[in-house]
């Protein structure tokens, strides 16, 4: 019982942490109550109706839009009136709720329903991207409120509140700024009250002459003469309207202007139409009554916009639905969601969209339409485009042309200009060659190819003599769209003739071949070798050989002769004596220069330890010994240990199966390393040869003094003191050598023998890479002896073998089951 009770306590703590969690999104994200005006993107546009705002809604103020309002006097937060004017959860917020959470209409956190008006936000935003005319609203850069800074328009209509600056100049000069009280009078001095409310400024112009005129000479003409004195009338202080904007607009309500503001101005500061509202007929009303309709898509495709009016105060913009939408996709400059106007066609919305891009297929549209039960296709051909009318939920699909010629024909190979040619130009096949410029001197005429493609897309070969069209003797073809004509060349039809230069010379490697050029008419034995650059220093001059085909060898005959071999004396400047000179090769004639037998390139053995000078040493003779090395080395130091004396010798792996034969031997035998694969060099290795070099010091050019060859390292090692003990003993170290300790002292040296250590097979490795193994006489091992630097090895068995007792357990354990499954057996047979 306690354990049910521990775990609901546990249910109930994870539930309130979990709460809490999930309200600190919401705590981050809670807004400051909005008590000024609302930013308009760099302009200040104060809400008309009185009170605070109510919490902001969503991005209106980032828009400079004002926010929804509510009658609130005190100016209280949204933790205390909620959204419907109601007091919500505010206890919560007066106890000082930490948890900071943002409450609904009945106080209550709704993180689900919030994500939920996220995405269909989101899915609002989308739909609008996609409508034509609602880029310009959204665009925050472009900015409709007119300048204060413009010069006075003629027809602007004067109110209370508008601030005038008449001037007189010329004949006689004098100013007067007059504001418009609210009762339409201005007050000019001498004159005095003047009505101008709802007069524009030229009016204004014409009443103030003749008010003035009597105080002020030259004002008006007389006898037929221009006034000599002028009158201007501009605006300075302009006054401020207020104006609403309502209908399917993205952020409805009312809007302080300036009274230079248009019907546009407003409608951009309310976000523009929504996603349902109308682009194509917006309504200004004033007192009650509709005065004007604004086309937004007139603007945007002529740049002039007729019906924006300039408001006056309490004007209302009103957006209404739409009636008509359509969409355009596909190959056209400006894909998207059109409003179309009753009357408007089909080539209108390609219009708006920007007409077809260059790619397009214009010859039929497809247009997917909804009918009140299904969907259906309706096709429309390019000429009744200005006459087919829309409906609206229509979506216009324009395709690509299809990849392909509709009067392509081809002509290729040995022609002047092979290529792509049009039908029209090219009908026949000479008229083809013609216009290819003819045909080039290595055409074979007599045999020429024409690739027909038929109309159920199959090819068809025609084969003609083009000669006999040329000589007028059979008819021209007349081609057909697609055909494709093949005018084969004589080198073509011919193997490419060529020699081969191997051997002794300084570039055997022009083309992609080795050693293979192209054979020319009358080519010489000199052209060849200069051809390959001339001869190297170790070219064999005086045997140069060329190797022919025999081509009229006897057929059938065991001893016919197949090559013929010519030999040359060569002189290094690529001379010949008068008798052999200019050699006339063949095709496919083989040259070979061989090495001569004489010569040798330096070749150097390498020494290093103890040797009085080390670094490398040529070979002067071919049958130079280790004695001869180490003698022209000065000797041995008198810290050199002959006995542990190493010869590397560097040998070239001639196959890749020798060469991956060596890697598996390194990788099984690591314990015993006498070679190793060069990086640098992967078809070079290098093994170690164990040299007994005190005896070949000893007794020079004896059989144990080994020939030297190239790249050959021989080192002489310091003396050494130490035995090294590897493998299955109990602590495998470093002894030092000791004389007259045999191998079993040097184990014991190392803790002895473990259980699992292999002794039969017990090996050592002397400094020298010599390797001496474990004898047995008898039932006993005969361990080898063991010299200064070496290295002992034990193996460890592959699996120990059982204790007797473990035998017996195991041997007494299968006997038991083998009488129990007897006695069952019998058991079983007596109960049958």
């Amino acid at each position: 019982m306690n354990r049910i009770k521990l775990v609901s306590r546990r249910k109930h703590i994870f539930s309130y942490l979990l709460c809490f969690l999930l309200t600190i999104p919401a705590f981050s994200q809670v807004t400051a109550p909005t008590t000024g005006p609302a930013s308009t993107g760099g302009q200040t546009q104060a809400p008309t109706q009185s009170g605070n705002t109510r919490g902001t809604t969503q991005g209106n103020s980032q828009q400079g839009v004002p926010t929804n309002q509510t009658n609130n006097p005190q100016g209280k937060t949204n933790a205390q009136v909620g959204n419907d004017g109601n007091a919500t959860d505010g206890q919560n917020a007066q106890e000082g709720n930490d948890q900071g959470q943002n409450v609904d209409d009945q106080g209550k956190v709704n993180r689900g329903t919030t994500n939920a008006l996220s995405a269909a936000e989101e899915a609002k935003q989308v739909l609008r991207n996609k409508i034509y005319g609602y880029s310009i609203f959204a665009n925050k850069n472009f900015n409709p409120i007119p300048e204060f800074q413009i010069s006075t328009p003629t027809n602007y209509i004067v109110g209370s509140g508008d601030q005038l600056n008449v001037y007189l100049y010329n004949y006689a000069e004098a100013t007067f700024e007059l504001l418009v009280n609210r009762d339409g009078f201005v007050t000019i001095p001498k004159v005095g009250n003047v009505y101008v409310a709802g007069r524009t400024i030229e009016e204004v112009r014409k009443i103030l002459i003749d008010k003035l005129a009597r105080f002020t000479p030259g004002l008006i003409g007389n006898g037929g003469q221009t006034a000599q004195t002028k009158l201007m009338v501009t605006l300075g202080e302009v006054r401020t309207i207020k104006a609403y904007v309502s209908g399917e607009v993205i952020n409805p309500g009312s809007y302080e202007l300036t009274s230079l503001s248009s019907a546009f101005n407003a409608l951009y500061l309310a976000g523009g139409p929504n996603e349902i509202g109308s682009f194509r007929d917006i309504r200004v009303v004033r007192a009650g009554k509709v005065i004007t309709h604004l086309d937004i898509y007139d603007f945007l495709s002529n740049g002039k916009i007729d019906g924006d009016v300039r408001l006056q105060d309490n004007d209302n913009v009103i957006v209404g639905y739409y009636l008509k939408r359509v969409e355009i996709d596909g190959l056209v400059k400006r894909p998207g969601l059109f409003e179309m106007k009753p009357g408007e066609t089909l080539q209108d919305l390609i219009n708006y969209a920007g007409g077809f891009s260059d790619k397009a297929y214009r010859g039929r549209l497809k247009i997917e339409r909804i009918t009140s039960t299904e969907r259906r296709i309706v096709d429309v051909p390019e000429a009744q485009y200005g006459q087919f009318e829309l409906l609206t939920g229509d979506l216009v699909h324009v395709e690509t042309v299809l990849d392909r010629f509709e009067n392509i024909v081809t002509i290729e190979g040995a022609v002047m200009r092979p290529g792509n040619y049009a039908l029209e130009n090219s009908a026949t096949l000479k008229q083809l060659v013609e216009n290819a410029q003819g045909l080039r001197e290595d055409a074979f005429v007599g045999r020429v190819n024409v690739l027909r493609t038929r109309t159920d897309l199959t090819i068809e070969n025609i084969s003609l003599n083009f000669a006999d069209i040329l000589n007028g003797t059979v008819p021209d073809l007349i081609l057909n769209r697609l055909d494709q004509v093949v005018i084969p060349s004589k080198f073509e039809m011919a193997q490419s003739a060529v020699i081969t230069v191997e051997g002794e010379v300084n570039n055997p490697k022009i083309t992609e071949n080795e050693g293979q050029f192209a054979y020319t008419s009358n080519m010489t034995l000199e052209d060849a070798l200069l051809l390959a650059g001339g001869l190297k220093e170790s070219a064999y001059a005086s045997e140069v050989e060329v190797v022919r085909r025999k081509r009229n060898s006897p057929a059938g005959a065991a001893n016919a002769q197949i090559a013929e071999v010519y030999k040359f004396n060569v002189d290094r400047d690529l001379t010949l004596n008068s008798n052999e000179s200019n050699f006339v090769l063949f095709p496919f004639d083989q040259i070979i220069v061989r090495k001569s037998p004489n010569y040798v390139e330096q070749q150097s053995v390498f020494l290093e330890g103890e040797v009085l000078v080390t670094g490398p040493f040529s070979i002067i003779n071919k049958n130079d010994k280790i004695s001869d090395i180490i003698n022209r080395a000065g000797g041995l130091t008198e810290l050199a240990y002959p006995e542990g004396a190493t010869l590397l010798r560097r040998t070239v792996v001639t196959s890749l199966q020798e060469a991956t034969d060596y890697l598996a031997e390194e990788a099984s035998e690591q314990s015993i390393k006498e070679g190793r694969i060069i990086g640098d060099q992967p078809n070079v290795k290098e093994e170690s040869i164990g040299i007994k070099l005190k005896s070949i010091l000893k007794n020079p050019g004896s059989f144990e003094d080994l020939v030297v060859q190239e790249g050959d390292i021989i080192r002489v090692p310091k003396r050494l003191e130490t035995v090294q003990v590897n493998g299955a003993v109990l602590y495998p170290t470093t002894v030092k050598y000791g004389k007259g300790l045999n191998f079993t002292d040097y184990i014991s040296q190392s803790g002895g023998f473990t259980v699992s250590s292999l002794r039969k097979s017990s090996y050592i490795k002397y400094p020298n890479g010599n390797i001496d193994r474990t004898r047995r006489f008898l039932f006993f091992n005969v361990y080898p002896k063991v010299e200064p630097g070496s290295e002992l090895f034990i193996p460890q068995r592959a699996a120990p073998s059982l204790t007797p007792q473990q035998a017996i357990q195991t041997t007494t354990g299968i006997l038991s089951s083998v009488m129990t499954l007897v006695v069952t057996i019998l058991a079983f047979r007596t109960i049958q």
